[in-house]
């Protein structure tokens, strides 16, 4: 149990001792003829059998009693999802990706026994095709800043002593110890310029300040981590990788606001975050870290989980808070604000993990360091979570004002196959549609703002020429339309006014006066949606709509899908001049709509019957078969 910053600091000094094989730089002395292996734990590495891999690490290091020499750990997401599983040995920081059990023993035998790195495992760059070793010399990670993520794929998430020695707790320590009034920590949060990270970017000083502002018996700290944006996994990777530093600035919160008591609403879908949730909050009550008189001072605090069922409106933080209470979440009008009138109707401070996890690392290098990141108006950096048609998908975190050009070709390695940049959209289902010609946009709340976008939550999704902006927008529309609480008429109703348009649209059946419709109607739900979901759900309509507009007139008036996407406008054909009357095409015709006689072409497809499903495509073995 620790009683006083000093209980704290000791710690922080015998286990950075333990943990300096993997640090970069570091003053502190190496320990000798000693490997340490990081094996990825996260949800993406271990649903590639990451476990099976550390396992076998573990049980053939016994087996050769190499105890003294190498040490397996697990640790949090690198980033590089597509690459796992991911290994990193240190001290030499070379970076294994796509590791099978049965590379076990070559990693062993040569690298940790010789010294000679498995190039078969390395990395190779799309843009140069060039093998690169170590995690350094990688393009993905070259033009990042690690801020929010700066312990992930670092240390044990699972031991609180690997956070303390990267200086955890320590922020909490001081302020306890020194007794900082709540009011200096507050102002030092709103100098930093952060703003909260789940969507709506408020600043989030100014929200303590709300908060802290109110007299009230009780108070509570929550903790939005429900992620429903598809394709994001920010707050769930900082939670798997580093879920003390969530922790520790929740503490710091309570403090500052007059809060003893915290939530984590986290969905119940990230079984892998949960469970290190709990192995953290009940590593932390141990050491004094919560509960009574923290760290020896007058101050309590304590935490509780609670899970959510997987709505998406449960991320509009009304309905959240709706949810932890046990009720319906769905949203309610504000004013009041949860500053005010939150959890039980008392005053609750509400951020998301990513927000969270910025505090205590900008409450020890201070608000003029932080500040020095980013832009004017969006200070620090960014977690992105970079999906679709791109060479290097994955987590990333980048400084605000970095380009989606750099993201995209730097960062992301480019698009996949070669293929034709079309758009890229960020913001999730509340985003919107940024075509080629805004690839030097500024990635910060304005800018995005600005050009029919928003940051959002950390989504960023890549399309190429194969894309239909049609069908984008009515994927978006269509999952914002089911995930609608039904509580307010505009996005009850007119989110599924919307998607009947775009589904007559992509079916060819729609009209020019559409368009119009579609336009008015969405700027009509903006403004008088409940909530967040519906009055953002038009985005991604408006957007595409804006710089995509002559894909919508295509469908409609040429009854054409340009993309090749949109079944109720395609043909699939056979080139006369390709065919040779093999009849495999003709064998693998679920509904035989495939008719010829073999060897003697061409064969022909009856459009009547053909049901689109492009099985016949991949078996011609001389390309004859096409969409068009």
């Amino acid at each position: 149990m620790l009683k006083s910053i000093e209980d704290l600091e000791n710690i922080k000094n015998e286990s950075l001792k333990s943990i300096s094989l993997r640090l970069k730089d570091t003053s502190i002395e190496k320990e000798i003829n000693k490997y340490h292996i990081l094996v990825c734990a996260g949800t993406g590495c271990t649903s590639s059998k990451s476990n099976l891999v550390r396992e076998r690490l573990e049980n053939e290091i016994i087996k050769r009693n190499l105890q003294d020499k190498v040490k397996v750990f697990k640790t949090g997401c690198f980033g590089f999802c597509k690459l796992g599983p991911i290994l990193v040995v240190h001290p030499d920081r070379t970076f294994y990706t796509k590791v099978e059990p049965d590379d076990v023993d070559k990693i062993i035998n040569n690298h940790i026994e010789k010294g000679k790195i498995v190039e078969k495992l390395l990395y190779h760059s799309p843009k140069s095709n060039e093998i690169q070793k170590t995690i350094d010399e990688i393009d993905f990670f070259n033009h990042q800043m690690r801020i929010a993520l700066r312990n992930c794929g670092i240390i044990n998430p699972e031991d609180i002593k690997e956070y303390i020695a990267m200086d955890g707790y320590i922020a909490l320590g001081n302020i306890l110890s020194k007794k900082i009034p709540p009011k200096e920590i507050i102002k030092e949060i709103k100098d930093s310029g952060l703003r909260g990270r789940g969507g709506g970017g408020f600043k989030t000083g100014v929200k303590w300040e709300y908060a802290a502002s109110y007299q009230s018996d009780k108070k509570f700290v929550l903790c939005n981590a429900d992620e429903g944006d598809p394709g994001a996994f920010m707050d769930r990777s900082i939670l798997e990788g580093d879920p003390h530093s969530v922790i520790e600035a929740m503490i710091i919160a309570g403090y500052c606001i007059g809060a003893h008591k915290g939530y984590i609403y986290v969905r119940a879908e990230y079984p892998i975050a949960v469970e290190r949730l709990e192995i953290a909050i009940e590593q932390a009550r141990k050491l004094g870290l919560l509960g009574k008189n923290i760290l020896g001072s007058s101050f309590d605090f304590d935490l509780d989980i609670r899970l959510g069922a997987g709505a998406f409106v449960c991320g509009e933080e009304t309905a959240l808070i709706q949810s932890v209470m046990g009720l319906r979440g769905e949203p309610r009008p504000r004013p009041p604000f949860p500053a005010e009138v939150g959890l039980w109707e008392k005053p609750t401070l509400n951020n998301n993990v990513e927000t969270f996890a910025n505090i205590p690392i900008i409450l020890r290098k201070g608000s003029n360091w932080y500040s020095s990141i980013g832009t004017e108006d969006s200070k620090g950096t960014k977690v992105f979570a970079l999906a679709g048609q791109i060479n290097n998908t994955g987590l990333i975190e980048v400084p605000m004002g970095t380009s989606l050009r750099t993201i995209i070709y730097d960062i992301g390695g480019g698009i996949h196959d070669n293929k034709k940049f079309k758009a890229v959209q960020t913001g999730g289902p509340s985003g919107g549609c940024i075509p080629e010609k805004l690839l030097d946009t500024k990635i910060d709340f304005k800018s995005l703002t600005d050009i029919g976008s928003m940051m959002g939550s950390g989504g960023m999704i890549v399309m190429d020429e194969t894309d239909c902006m049609v069908d984008i927008a009515r994927f978006y529309l269509e999952f914002a339309q089911d995930e609608s609480c039904g509580k307010c008429v505009p996005c009850r109703i007119g989110t599924k006014r919307l998607l009947e348009i775009l589904n007559k649209i992509s079916k060819g059946k729609g009209e020019m006066e559409d368009l119009k419709i579609l336009e008015e109607l969405s700027y009509d739900i903006k403004d008088s949606a409940l909530c967040g979901l519906g009055q953002t759900a038009p985005n991604p309509i408006l957007s595409t709509l804006k710089y995509f507009k002559d894909e919508f007139i295509a469908h409609i008036k040429d009854k054409r899908c340009p993309a090749g996407v949109c079944n109720d406008l395609l043909k699939i054909v056979i080139s006369d001049e390709k065919c040779i009357a093999c009849g495999i095409c003709a064998k693998v015709c679920p509904v035989n709509a495939i008719t010829g006689e073999i060897r003697k072409p061409p064969f022909s497809i009856n459009q009547d019957i053909c049901i689109k499903c492009g099985a016949c495509i991949p078996k011609c073995p001389v390309d004859a078969i096409y969409k068009r």
